[in-house]
């Protein structure tokens, strides 16, 4: 068990795997066809109730709910921490990038933008590579 922070991690084996399996979970869990299988899974619950079934297909439905409440609280998770991660390396090269500017006002020599630049340019979208 790692407790660095995802994107910090190297995307070998089985965490590149893992973050292939949450990306694609993230885009099934935005897609119109994910809500329509949420909206059946409360009507369902709803309707079990409503017909008074037994109480083993009460407690089914609502293990159901509380089991895709869970996969989805930590597929959002997943995604924030791969989202502030991004942000804060973004940061990280606008404030390199203008601390190289101004150091490159007062040195006038021409090469002030180069390590800032590539950098700043590596973190452009980078929230979809993590």
């Amino acid at each position: 068990m790692a407790l660095q922070h995802p994107a910090e991690r190297a995307s070998e084996g089985r965490t590149a795997r893992f973050e292939k399996l949450a990306e694609l979970a993230s885009n099934f869990t935005s897609s119109a066809a994910f809500s329509l299988l949420c909206v059946l899974l409360v009507a369902g619950f709803v309707t079990v109730h409503l017909a008074g079934l037994s109480v083993e297909w009460q407690h089914l439905a609502g293990d159901a709910m509380a089991a895709v409440s869970l996969l989805l609280l930590a597929l959002l998770k997943n995604s924030e921490r791969r989202a502030e991660h991004a942000i804060q390396r973004k940061l990280d090269a606008i404030a390199a990038a203008l601390l190289e500017l101004r150091e490159g006002e007062e040195k006038t020599d021409g090469e002030a933008a180069g390590k800032a630049r590539a950098d700043l340019q590596s973190a452009i979208r980078m929230e979809e590579r993590l």
